[in-house]
């Protein structure tokens, strides 16, 4: 499909909360496989779409546990604690420490309409979090301490 330009922060755009998806048709099926793209072309490992500038509720997290397409996630339940590093394709060369659940249960739909649940933890629950808090406007800066940034 296509690799689209991906929002840096301070775009606006990053702070809004995203509308719910309706639809279910080509035109979501294209903004899935451009995200595909996307993330796996910058070595992410997920991607929200307001990252490309479409305020809708839709992410992908592509992790060792497999490529998921979310489409309306909700976090039904979390338990444990996890802290560690994260970055962001939005915010280039900066890491900080964050605090997310351990385990997670994830009820999302399909680029179909169809729901969903997924159980998922360790890294791949930590970019679930990540990523669904893009769908409400948040950047994993304003939950970060401990700032690092990469001189690469």
């Amino acid at each position: 499909m296509a690799i689209r330009i991906i929002v840096k922060v301070p775009d606006p755009i990053l702070s809004k909360k995203c509308r719910v998806v309706e639809n279910f048709d080509e035109r979501l099926w294209i903004l899935l496989d451009d995200m595909k793209d996307t993330v796996k072309a910058a070595n992410g490992a997920g991607l929200a779409a307001p990252q490309v500038a479409v305020l809708k509720r839709v992410c992908v997290v592509d992790t060792e546990d497999g490529y998921f397409e979310l489409v309306n996630p909700v976090i039904k339940s979390a338990s444990g604690e996890q802290s560690g590093l994260e970055g962001c394709l939005s915010v280039p060369k900066k890491y900080g420490t964050v605090v997310r659940p351990e385990k997670l249960t994830v009820e999302a739909q399909d680029r179909f309409g169809k729901k969903q649940v997924y159980k998922v933890q360790g890294f791949t629950a930590r970019a679930f979090c990540h990523e669904i808090d893009h769908l409400d406007g948040i950047v994993y800066t304003s939950k970060a301490k401990d700032f690092v940034d990469d001189e690469d």
